[in-house]
């Protein structure tokens, strides 16, 4: 039986700053500190370095899944998000989305995410922290998952 694993959106598998980058300067001053409740934003975005062909690695040897939250205020996010996973991910994530701010809500046995909020920090399963001293890129992710699939 494979393990499950969730693996977050934002900063982890999408680049959350080559959307704003792509905003207008009028956009950017009036949505400051809010930016993602920029409409439209999520669809712009791009693939984090080595994600896409990570989550499809890792979609083959455990039982995965996509968790991010979707901001309340920006209902185009919701409908962004699922269009990306689609364009980006595809089969490998077919039906495989799940938006909720509360990620201590899914079972599983690891969550890649690069923050400890929304649920996050108490995920029942194991934190992998993506962007930090331990796992800073995809690469040291999939060394240490690899061994650890089953």
């Amino acid at each position: 039986m494979k393990k499950t694993l969730f693996v977050d959106m934002d900063n982890v598998l999408v680049d959350f700053p080559s959307g704003v980058n792509r905003l207008e300067d009028a956009v950017r001053r009036d949505y400051d500190g809010r930016l993602d409740e920029v409409p439209g934003i999520f669809g712009t975005m791009d693939p984090i370095p080595g994600a896409i062909e990570a989550f499809v690695e890792l979609a083959e040897r455990f039982d995965a899944y996509v968790l991010s939250t979707s901001p309340w205020e920006n209902p185009s996010a919701w409908s962004d998000k699922l269009l990306w996973v689609k364009r980006h991910l595809g089969a490998p994530a077919y039906k495989r989305l799940i938006l909720s701010h509360h990620k201590n809500l899914s079972r599983g046995d690891y969550l890649i995410d690069d923050r400890t909020r929304n649920g996050a920090d108490r995920f029942p399963g194991e934190l992998i922290r993506f962007g930090s001293a331990a796992f800073p890129d995809w690469e040291a992710v999939l060394r240490y998952l690899r061994p650890r699939a089953g």
